[in-house]
């Protein structure tokens, strides 16, 4: 029987919470399409617009400096607003954002555009994480976020299918204004089938008894700032994200323009291996998320479960350290930037579900703003770093894998230190 607060339904649809994660994972695959058009498009706009490396750094600079400012303030507003209007406001900023790069031809131009893009974007992962604690009982949280995770990666196969195809039949400007425009697909598919689970009206019994099944969680409406930031527990994740973001966004944003500088790929031949790239780390980011699940669903403590699986990560990124010495071998290096790739994934599926394990419903995307300001500062410190050290090197690329490589393990070892036991805080 539905609750005052629900809506009497005229049907009824089980395991509604996965078509829920359905919603995120679509969300996440148009957020990396959108941000990744311009690392596709590098090696044509450098040479139409005149650009070098530290230009190029330069402009991705922009987008990470937004993301980190409005990461934090996002996740508050989301926790204020609810996930429904938050996330409807944050992809509608971003695909207007996304459009608006085909009416730029200046380095400024663009820094303003990935500037906005930004900070539309800051409001996925909080937005997401907040739905999935919403949703999902906890021993499902790291398969769901898992699976919204993936479509980072789906999204980057989407924009390899597309954008090569788009720009070499209509001009770069149309690839970033028929992508951006997919956002309103979006928008009308959630505004139409999203409710909290308290007030949606397809919603059963039995999915609610489920959701609500973790005894001992903190559900108070609301939790201040101060507490949260109070914490130990937040401190660990923001220093993990900051340690270990860095290595995706060098993925996402430097790695086509190493494929046409190292192995003379151009915009047409790049999609395969990136492609290939993409979808394994997909497997990564399920299988990781699903990896702890697994070992919480058998009894493993929390803290044990979580962080097995976040160090069998950590150590699927350490062959990357040879991807400059593979000799001109293509594939070879497919293989181990794949295997790094859904080591990430699988890293970040695992510590984003933390925030949802230790804080309270009500913080978790405050909690997930505050972790994505961590990595963006990561990654925009590093954005500008990298594009230096390549003019300066000539494109050196392999102390830059080096240190992608080791990422992981050092993280791992400072969270470690610094929470031993990572256990659900009370109040």
């Amino acid at each position: 029987m539905p609750t005052a607060a629900t809506p009497k339904a005229r049907f009824q649809l089980r395991h509604l919470r996965w078509l829920i994660c359905g919603l995120l994972f679509f969300a996440t695959t148009l957020s990396y399409v959108d941000r990744y058009v311009l690392g596709i498009l590098k090696s044509v706009l450098m040479k139409d617009l005149g650009w070098n490396q530290t230009d190029y750094g330069v402009i991705q600079f922009w987008f990470k400096l937004a993301y980190a400012l409005m990461m934090p303030l996002a996740g508050r507003l989301l926790d204020w607003m609810g996930a429904r209007l938050g996330n409807f406001l944050g992809v509608l900023i971003w695909s207007l954002a996304a459009m608006a790069h085909a009416l730029a031809s200046t380095v400024t131009h663009f820094s303003v555009a990935r500037f906005v893009l930004g900070v539309g974007e800051a409001a996925n992962f909080p937005a997401a994480n907040k739905v999935v604690a919403m949703w999902f009982p906890r021993r499902e949280r790291a398969s769901a976020t898992g699976i919204f995770n993936s479509g980072s990666n789906l999204g980057s196969v989407f924009a390899l299918l597309t954008v090569p195809w788009l720009a070499h039949r209509y001009g770069w400007r149309a690839a970033f204004l028929l992508t951006g425009a997919l956002g309103f697909v979006w928008l009308v598919t959630w505004a139409t089938l999203f409710r909290d689970p308290d007030r949606h009206p397809w919603i059963t019994a039995e999915e609610r008894k489920l959701i609500e099944a973790d005894a001992g969680e903190d559900t108070r409406d609301s939790v201040p700032a101060r507490e949260i930031l109070g914490r130990r527990a937040l401190w660990v994740l923001v220093v993990a994200k900051f340690l270990t973001d860095p290595v995706w966004w060098f993925y996402l944003d430097w790695l086509p323009g190493f494929l046409n500088e190292k192995y003379k790929l151009d915009l047409m031949a790049l999609g395969l291996p990136l492609i290939v790239m993409y979808v394994g780390s997909s497997v990564g980011s399920i299988a990781g998320g699903s990896l702890s699940s697994w070992l919480l669903e058998r009894g493993w403590p929390l803290n044990r479960a979580r962080k097995t699986a976040m160090f069998v990560c950590a150590l699927g990124a350490l062959p990357v350290a040879l991807a400059s010495h593979t000799l001109g071998n293509l594939w070879l290096l497919v293989t181990l930037v794949t295997v790094a790739a859904a080591a990430h994934q699988g890293w970040s599926a695992n510590l984003f579900t933390l925030a949802s394990d230790l804080f309270p419903k009500s913080a978790v995307a405050s909690v997930t703003g505050v972790m994505g300001m961590g990595g963006a500062i990561g990654g925009m410190l590093a954005a500008p770093i990298t594009g230096l050290w390549l003019d300066w090197s000539g494109n050196a690329y392999g102390p830059l894998f080096l240190v992608a490589s080791l990422a992981y393990v050092v993280a791992f070892v400072v969270m470690h230190l610094m929470a031993p036991r990572l256990i659900p805080e009370k109040s």
